[in-house]
């Protein structure tokens, strides 16, 4: 079972902010979790006229606490009552705050909106979830708003994690496997044979630059090497399901989670790009801003949930 005490929300009481509440507790409530729930004062924002009054942040907490469904914290046959706390943090941004929380308080999980934007209004405004799953110590788990008025979140019945055969790769299947066996889920396994090869899985074994050029034969191969991969891979069986698709690698990946209607990506957020993905990586960072589904990310470094990977970095640390 995923190795997961403390789940982060930031709360900013947007739409996407209110479902990933949905889904944090939901999640929370499967797994015997406690919720933080964080409200980020920015210092650099125009101050609230009444945040001088002696009750300010007492009312702030109260609010905090606010509007959650009781349908996803209270105990049943098959799950625990989710422990709820409130925590009020000031900060000149909300990324810096949410990340500086999770580290001082060893946070597991941080599932959050994302607003997802695009074109000049993100190159101004920037991501708050796209800087927290960049620097964050543990995974993060992001939502864009599809039907904040649902009494629960949608059920995640397919996983969808793309994979490169890398290193970082199979820590995320790790990670799916588990994640699986929590919500009794399918996963479905992608590879995107990408449209320049410069760099790829050594099975390849191949000059050829473009797709054009591919031996056919590759694509029944790099099949092979994945149900081996999901063999090699530590974590519980289930049903699971091969696909080899060829394009761009993001916008392949958000194909196949809108055509085949994907509940969650998970996904590592470095592979095969080397230097030019460290940290975030250009795919992964689309795919967060603009997959129809909930996207969990896994890190390349700091903190595994998955139990033998999570084992091994206690171990390392000790």
């Amino acid at each position: 079972m995923l190795q997961l005490k403390k789940i982060l929300v930031p709360r900013d009481f947007s739409p996407c902010g209110e479902e990933a509440l949905q889904y944090a507790l939901d999640l929370a409530r499967r797994v015997g979790a406690e919720v933080r729930l964080l409200f980020v004062e920015v210092l650099l924002d125009v101050p609230d006229p009444t945040a001088t009054h002696p009750s300010y942040r007492r009312i702030l907490r109260e609010r905090l606490l606010e509007d959650i469904k009781p349908e996803l914290v209270e105990e049943t046959p098959d799950s625990e009552e989710v422990q709820i706390k409130p925590a009020l943090v000031s900060d000149i941004a909300p990324a810096p705050a949410i990340v500086s929380y999770a580290e001082r308080c060893d946070i597991d999980l941080i599932v959050m909106g994302t607003h997802g934007r695009r074109g000049v209004r993100r190159l101004l405004l920037g991501s708050t979830a796209e800087e927290v799953v960049r620097t964050a110590p543990c995974p993060v788990f992001t939502v864009r708003s599809q039907d904040p008025s649902a009494v629960a979140p949608k059920e995640i019945a397919s996983i969808l994690v793309p994979l490169d055969f890398s290193r970082h790769s199979q820590t995320a299947l790790c990670h799916a496997k588990e994640l699986a066996a929590v919500y009794d889920a399918r996963l479905d396994l992608l590879h995107v044979v990408e449209d320049r090869l410069r760099l790829h899985p050594a099975f390849y074994n191949t000059d050829v630059m473009t797709i054009a050029g591919i031996d056919p034969d590759l694509l029944g191969k790099a099949a092979e090497e994945l149900r081996q991969f999901y063999r090699e891979t530590e974590g519980p069986d289930t049903d699971v399901d091969i696909h080899i698709w060829k394009g761009h690698a993001a916008r392949e990946i958000i194909r196949f989670a809108t055509e085949h209607g994907s509940d969650l990506v998970v996904m590592s957020t470095h592979g095969l790009g080397g230097l030019e993905h460290f940290l975030l990586g250009s795919v992964a960072e689309k795919v967060v801003r603009r997959s129809p589904a909930p996207v969990f990310t896994v890190k390349a470094f700091g903190k595994a949930l998955a139990p033998l990977l999570a084992l091994a970095e206690a171990e390392t640390a000790g």
